[in-house]
């Protein structure tokens, strides 16, 4: 199955969805660290490095999925919070791209201020453009107008090509990412394809971790802490474990632990050993002060952002039950985005950083990849040919 990946960025999605199964028809991406990126980690020829306005959508031919991340600043509960009127809003573009090419099915990842009331009805503009994506507004009409049209569209007669479009706040540490990251992902099938989506299940829960750690000791145990090692629990700390001891009595939680900073770099050398490692280098400076805390070694890392202006180091620091902090190295973040350890994410410290603070998690994205192939695998099946064999089969 063919994809085309819009917003590409250093390409977490894109290497996701590649371990999912799918093929790259092309990469649109404007930054040229980014594209840097992309061209030492998949085919140079398939990047396109410019602005998306200026790239030819019918070179593509046919594909099977449209991805990526249109560009979040003017949703980023850190940024100006303009939204629509900000001109990095690149929603346009990508309903643009579902409308010209048609595919069987997208998928979007956008921040969690998305979803922020105040853009309520914005975000529900974008939702029914994907759903209608051949109901251009015309040139004279603005985006409220336009809504309110679509919005009356399901009273009339609508005969071109319809998505049936979902939306979930997903927290990747909910499905083994060993980072607490809340993303908005929108999904879309083709209408007349009939296809039936839901959104993989959690596979991995704060409870089971807080469990392993202060009810049955076996995090602790499987990283050889002994109790004098181990942070000390404060008052928020208790109160959860008391829940979980209300909560489930003698029954373990039934989903795995969230991964913690700790789970992801478990076997990984100091950055300030001699490990051979080109992009585990030490950086020294790191500070902490109120609400620039750091990630906590026993727990999931924070999320690791990109920032408006620079990257947000209380984000992008361990710190480790004595106190002490450093900053993480290009490879750490790396693993705590599960990209895979030859994956090579180009520029200094800062822009790899950013680059990886932009990236939707490999693993999260290979989750999201599978159940999206299943379900349009799915569409090949007529279920009435498979009855008729069944009963053939019996018959015989």
């Amino acid at each position: 199955m063919r994809s085309l990946e819009l917003f590409s960025g250093a390409g977490g999605l894109a290497k996701g969805l590649e371990y999912a199964g799918f093929t790259h028809s092309a990469f649109v991406e404007v930054n040229k660290h980014a594209c840097a990126s992309l061209t030492v980690n998949f085919p140079p020829e398939k990047v396109f490095e410019g602005d998306i306005k200026d790239f030819d959508l019918a070179r593509v031919g046919n594909v099977d999925i449209v991805a990526g991340g249109p560009p979040c600043q003017p949703f980023s509960l850190g940024g100006k919070h303009q939204a629509y009127q900000d001109n990095r809003d690149m929603f346009p573009y990508a309903i643009n791209a579902i409308e010209k090419l048609t595919p069987k099915a997208f998928i979007f990842e956008n921040v969690k201020g998305l979803l922020r009331p105040s853009f309520a009805d914005y975000f529900n503009y974008i939702i029914l453009r994907l759903t209608y994506p051949s109901l251009i507004a015309k040139p004279t009409m603005g985006w409220k107008e336009h809504l309110g049209q679509l919005r009356e569209i399901s009273k009339k007669k609508y005969d071109a090509v319809r998505y049936d479009v979902h939306f979930k706040l997903i927290n990747a540490a909910d499905y083994g990412i060993p980072q607490t990251r809340e993303r908005v992902v929108i999904v879309g099938t083709r209408s007349d394809l009939n296809l039936a989506w839901e959104f993989p299940k959690s596979t991995h829960s704060e409870d089971r971790l807080i469990w392993d750690m202060h009810v049955t000791g076996e995090y602790w145990k499987r990283h050889g802490v002994s109790e004098a090692l181990r942070p000390a629990v404060d008052s928020t700390m208790a109160n959860k474990i008391a829940r979980i001891n209300e909560k489930y009595g003698l029954f373990e939680p039934e989903l795995v632990p969230w991964q913690t900073v700790r789970d992801a770099l478990q076997g990984v050398a100091a950055p300030n050993a001699n490990h051979g490692i080109k992009d585990h280098v030490f950086k020294k400076g790191a500070r902490s002060y109120p609400g620039h805390t750091g990630s906590d070694f026993d727990w999931p890392s924070k999320t690791i952002k990109a920032g408006d202006h620079g990257v947000p180091g209380g984000e992008n620091m361990i710190r480790y039950a004595d106190g002490s902090i450093r900053y993480f190295t290009v490879f750490e973040a790396k693993l705590i985005q599960t990209f895979p350890v030859t994956f090579t994410v180009k520029g200094a410290w800062g822009e790899a950083m950013r680059q990886i603070g932009n990236a939707v998690p490999v693993l999260l994205a290979e989750i999201l990849g599978e159940k999206l192939k299943k379900t349009l695998i799915a569409e090949k099946i007529d279920p009435s040919q498979c009855l008729d064999h069944l009963l053939s089969t019996i018959a015989s």
